[in-house]
């Protein structure tokens, strides 16, 4: 389940969109096109010139009016035409910003669900492959393009000046780029769209390779990761190499149009010379107009091949971007307080059910471990109350509300959730913090740390302004999971949602972070997913579940009585533990 691509009236649609965000783009584009159009026609002047110049030699008259007619004209375009792709490039570099700002705004908006069912590969590679490549695309092309098209038409209309029959030359060629053109396009788009998927599905493996690095060793599946790896990589190779062979053909048709165009010109020149038409220096500016014509021609169906790419690229990002989450209006929902009712809840991820018929109450205050074995549906529980998933049957509530209703901003300030994978930005330690309450003091944030018993922040060098995350100081996962819950209790939600948080807590840290989980869920609705059975000890109530069902449920006492699948799980607890 990709995410989509956008057709080409979706992505014209959002060009255009992009481009209205730009202040001045209209502007912007009308002095970029009059640059453009004066510097094309500066060019064409100085095939004109040399064709002057040899006139005047044939006439022994003087050079020096006609060199500097000359070098004003080289000047002149060079000085018009960087000019005019210097307004173009900045339109477009804009545009292409504000296009990836709006793909990663929409992405970090969407579903949790939605991203992983689409694969985080296919959405990395969009969002890096895909940008780079359209970035690249616009730089090389636009003023390839641009530059192409008014010299083409300037030299047209030199040509027609000079002897309408030269007009006609590029009027009988043009079919032949035509045809080759339409067939290149007829193939190209759907070989250079397979080319940017191979390379999202080579992406999602080579993460899969590296995220789950400890496992791939633990199960010696270097060879087999290799292996898939390979085959993705030659996959890309493959359509890459499909993708390039279109252009190999495109370039053996330009090559008879090329031919054709000076073989017509030379004709009609000699032609026109014989009957006295036109002159020596007239005929050759003409071929000398056609011979740098060949140039924009060959450049103009040459970037074909980026167009085509970055256009793949540009259809995946649009792809993004036209299908962003609806806002959700407030629902008008009371005050927050923290009462939880899920009824009879089930779930499916397409094929059997995760969980069914899940029901369960906590009120302020309470705690509600869940317990089980790996796949039992635990996770998928947390998930749907943290509104991550909505349930296929049954209901959701918080506060009397359905959790999928609940706005951004009435959501914040009800719930919660830290799982056992917690993220540490790259910033300083305050600015990590302040992700839960921008405004919040200093002290503020070092009480947060305190009650979680986050002391190691007093041997930081710089305190509070030390770089933490992938860029500076490094912590360890027992830091990091209380860096997640100082958050918590900064942003201060009325229910706690705790997937696994202490699972990374080892011997060492568990007496500090159970004690830390055990002050955010404080006078809070807590539901613990709970990977060490002292959590469940100390929750209000437990529910065993297997197989996506509640098995057991009761007070953890009631439950080690009853003789049951809970009994069992404790049993074995305490004897590893002991």
């Amino acid at each position: 389940m990709r995410f989509p691509l956008a057709d080409l009236r979706q992505v014209r649609r959002e060009v255009a969109r992009q481009s209205a965000r730009v202040p001045g783009a209209r502007r912007q584009a009308l002095i970029a096109l009059v640059l453009l159009s004066l510097g094309a026609a500066a060019t064409v002047a100085v095939p004109w010139q040399l064709g002057r110049i040899i006139d005047i030699v044939l006439a022994e008259g003087s050079l020096w009016a006609a060199l500097g007619w000359l070098v004003l004209a080289a000047l002149l375009g060079a000085g018009l035409s960087a000019a005019g792709f210097f307004y173009l490039s900045c339109l477009s570099e804009r545009i292409i910003a504000h296009l990836r700002e709006e793909m990663v705004g929409t992405a970090l908006g969407l579903p949790v669900h939605r991203v992983e069912d689409a694969g985080t590969g296919d959405l990395v590679s969009r969002s890096t492959d895909d940008v780079a490549v359209v970035s690249s695309a616009v730089t090389e092309t636009v003023p390839i393009l641009s530059s192409s098209l008014f010299t083409i038409l300037a030299t047209a209309v030199a040509l027609l000046t000079l002897d309408w029959r030269f007009l006609v030359i590029l009027v009988l060629v043009a079919p032949i780029y035509w045809y080759s053109s339409r067939r290149y396009l007829a193939v190209a788009p759907a070989r250079y769209a397979a080319e940017r998927a191979s390379m999202a599905d080579r992406a999602r493996k080579l993460l899969e390779a590296i995220h789950g690095q400890e496992t791939v060793r633990a199960y010696r599946m270097e060879a087999e990761m290799h292996e898939r790896i390979r085959v993705t990589s030659q996959s890309v190779v493959d359509h890459g190499f499909s993708a390039r062979a279109t252009m190999i053909v495109l370039q053996a048709w330009m090559s008879v149009g090329e031919f054709l165009i000076l073989a017509g010109g030379l004709l009609v020149g000699w032609w026109a010379v014989r009957h006295g038409d036109l002159s020596v220096g007239a005929v050759t500016a003409a071929m000398f107009m056609l011979i740098r014509l060949r140039g924009p021609l060959m450049m103009f169906m040459r970037v074909l091949d980026t167009v085509q790419s970055g256009y793949a690229s540009l259809t995946r990002i649009v792809g993004v971007v036209i299908d962003p989450p609806a806002p959700v209006a407030d629902s008008g929902a009371r005050a927050p307080e923290g009462e939880v009712v899920m009824d009879n809840v089930s779930f499916s991820y397409g094929g059997d059910w995760a969980v069914r018929d899940v029901s369960l109450r906590i009120r302020p205050g309470e705690t509600v471990a869940l317990v089980g074995a790996s796949g039992a549906g635990k996770t998928t529980v947390a998930a749907l109350l943290a509104g991550l998933r909505v349930p296929d049957e049954g209901s959701v509530l918080i506060d009397d509300v359905e959790v999928s209703t609940l706005s951004d901003a009435e959501r914040v300030a009800r719930l919660a959730m830290i799982s056992q994978d917690v993220h540490v930005f790259s910033g300083t330690l305050r600015e990590d913090l302040t992700l839960a309450r921008p405004h919040a003091t200093d002290e503020e944030l070092i009480d947060a740390l305190e009650r979680v018993h986050a002391h190691w922040y007093r041997d930081l060098a710089d305190g509070l302004d030390t770089e933490i995350g992938s860029r500076g100081h490094q912590l360890d996962p027992v830091e990091a999971q209380q860096l997640a819950l100082a958050r918590i209790l900064l942003l201060d939600p009325k229910v706690v949602i705790m997937d696994e948080a202490t699972a990374e807590s080892g011997s060492a840290g568990a007496g500090d972070l159970e004690s830390a989980a055990e002050v955010v869920t404080r006078d809070r609705a807590a539901l613990v997913v709970a990977h060490r059975l002292d959590q469940a000890a100390r929750a209000d109530e437990v529910l065993v579940m297997e197989a996506g069902v509640v098995v057991e449920c009761g007070t953890h006492a009631e439950l080690v009585a009853r003789g049951g699948r809970y009994t069992d799980l404790w049993t074995a607890w305490s004897r590893g533990r002991g």
